[in-house]
């Protein structure tokens, strides 16, 4: 080819191009036009408030405590571990496993496999699923550890998907998928030794979820205990201290209630307890501001008269002083526990 067909080759590529310019700008166009056109279609309540009533539920942005190495437990608190687990593609669940303190001199310096085995060394596991923002090294949520750890219990404390380091964005449906894949992985790993979920405020919700599931499967959870439960998360929204400022305004109810149902959030632990049979205990605080006490009654109340084994329900109320998180500084919770969960599993 000489230099003039070069040429010639050469201003044919650019005549296309050219010509493809206004293609490209119609189609650009179009593009445009279909994405102004579906979002000016819908009301602009319809925009803003399903994600900011998702943010509002889950608050998993708010990443405190800050400059937290969560790959290093063992700087805020003793014989733990943190390990992995892969729920699905994209999703990797950030875990802290902590022992019994009795075994704590034995932890000294082992690995991830050493925890692992632990696990069927025959003292009672909890599975703690916490509530909405922060991560798992939360100052409340560590109290609660070393209690439970004091206590004889291995606790693995669990980020659902989009908290802390673990990855993915949080759903309700995405949390249940977590909580029943760290329980089914524990009690793959710990023989006969009983595992119990543990759900304080939004994991009550993860938690009744899951042992649904898991229910429905056929294999009921060994046990169940919910720290400040609401009935569902709509009733727990519309008495959110936020919120409540907002509910005379017109409308304001209706649109709250279709964010949510648009974004899917129901957490429904009225309906899921009338579907469950393992052991149950509900346990709140009389001066919970956050979520009151009458939501914890409440959901007693269904659930005891669901249960056909009702010595399998128990709802016990803690004395003023420990307001939302802080039940664990009450010196009646390890009883509280060690005691229902010795009854129902002897």
């Amino acid at each position: 080819m000489d230099a003039r067909d070069c040429a010639a080759a050469w201003w044919e590529m650019v005549a296309r191009n050219l010509r493809s310019i206004p293609h490209s700008c119609s189609t650009l166009g179009r593009k445009i036009a279909a994405l102004y056109n579906s979002f000016t279609s819908k009301p602009l309540k319809e925009h803003i408030f399903p994600p900011l009533m998702n943010m509002l539920i889950f608050f998993n942005f708010f990443k405190a405590p800050f400059l937290v190495d969560l790959k290093r437990p063992e700087l805020k608190i003793a014989h733990t571990v943190n390990f992995y687990i892969r729920v699905e593609p994209g999703v990797i669940l950030g875990i802290w496993h902590t022992v019994p303190s009795c075994r704590g001199e034995d932890a000294k310096g082992k690995d991830r496999c050493w925890y692992e085995a632990a696990l069927h060394d025959g003292n009672p596991i909890i599975v703690y699923l916490h509530g909405s923002a922060e991560h798992r090294a939360a100052p409340h949520r560590l109290k609660l550890v070393k209690v439970l750890s004091d206590g004889g219990f291995h606790v693995l404390s669990v980020d659902y998907r989009g908290f802390g380091d673990s990855t993915g964005k949080p759903t309700e449906e995405g949390l249940t998928a977590d909580a029943i894949c760290v329980y089914e992985w524990t009690k793959a790993r710990c023989g006969t030794t009983p595992v119990c979920l543990w759900g304080h405020s939004l994991g009550t919700g993860v938690a009744t979820n899951a042992a649904k599931v898991l229910e429905e499967k056929g294999f009921p959870v060994d046990a169940i205990i919910l720290e400040a439960p609401f009935t569902n998360i709509w009733v727990a929204s519309i008495n959110y201290p936020l919120l409540k400022i907002y509910r005379k305004l017109p409308g304001f109810l209706r649109t709250l209630m279709d964010a949510l149902r648009k974004d899917k959030i129901v957490f429904p632990n009225d309906e899921n307890v009338k579907s469950l049979s393992s052991p149950l205990l509900i346990i709140h605080g009389e001066d919970d501001n956050t979520v009151p006490l009458e939501f914890g009654k409440k959901l007693y109340e269904i659930a005891h008269n669901a249960y056909r084994n009702k010595e399998r329900v128990k709802m016990v109320i803690f004395p003023p002083g420990f307001q939302h998180n802080l039940l664990c500084k009450s010196p009646m919770l390890l009883k509280t526990v060690r005691d229902f969960l010795s009854k129902q599993w002897a």
